[in-house]
């Protein structure tokens, strides 16, 4: 996928994802958690490189001194990944985070052990991470699920799980739950599993 593609790509999905946004040449310039994807692609792609590290490392800290949104250049993060607001995000460097995803301000995907192994989540396609909450240590979020605000998981959710609590509980999704949108502009607000 070309750069610009990959920016379009982009782009219709902050539209997609935030009624707030109006245009394009808006979103590209204003939108912080557009600004962080966008520097930890290339800080990622440094980190590639053992000799770039460093440098990578600098940008990701110049990234967050400008947007207020941490991603280490080694975490590995899936097309059209959307950070809505953005501001005290931190997403650890073994994080692992597939494709469609969204979280929302205040959100860490950490790690609970300073062993230099996988130490941070792995988070499934099409899941939405509410404001504030805090996914710790090398576990597994399935697919299609959500994570309330403020909760707190420090274990496994299967596919289809919402997610709520301190500490954290999953339950499955109802058959009505699972239904999709009929609006294209309607999303999942993971705050009203609280």
């Amino acid at each position: 996928m070309s750069f610009f593609s990959r920016l379009r790509e982009d782009l219709a999905t902050a539209r997609q994802h935030d009624p707030a946004a109006r245009s394009d040449t808006e979103n590209f310039f204003v939108y912080s958690g557009l600004h962080a994807i966008w520097m930890h692609r290339l800080a990622h792609k440094m980190w590639q490189n053992p000799s770039l590290r460093w440098p990578a490392r600098l940008l990701s800290q110049a990234t967050r001194a400008l947007t207020g949104i941490e991603i280490h250049p080694g975490a590995t993060i899936g097309r059209r990944f959307f950070i809505d607001h953005g501001m005290g995000i931190v997403i650890g460097e073994t994080a692992e985070i597939g494709e469609d995803v969204m979280i929302y301000h205040g959100v860490t995907l950490g790690g609970r052990s300073l062993a230099k192994v996988k130490r941070h989540p792995t988070i499934g396609d099409r899941v939405v991470i509410g404001a504030g909450a805090k996914v710790l240590g090398p576990i597994v979020i399935g697919a299609d699920s959500a994570i309330g605000a403020n909760a707190v998981v420090v274990k496994d959710a299967p596919e289809g799980s919402i997610v709520t609590g301190i500490p954290a509980r999953n339950r499955p999704r109802t058959p009505e739950e699972r239904k999709p949108a009929v609006d294209p502009a309607e999303y999942i607000d993971p705050a009203m599993w609280i």
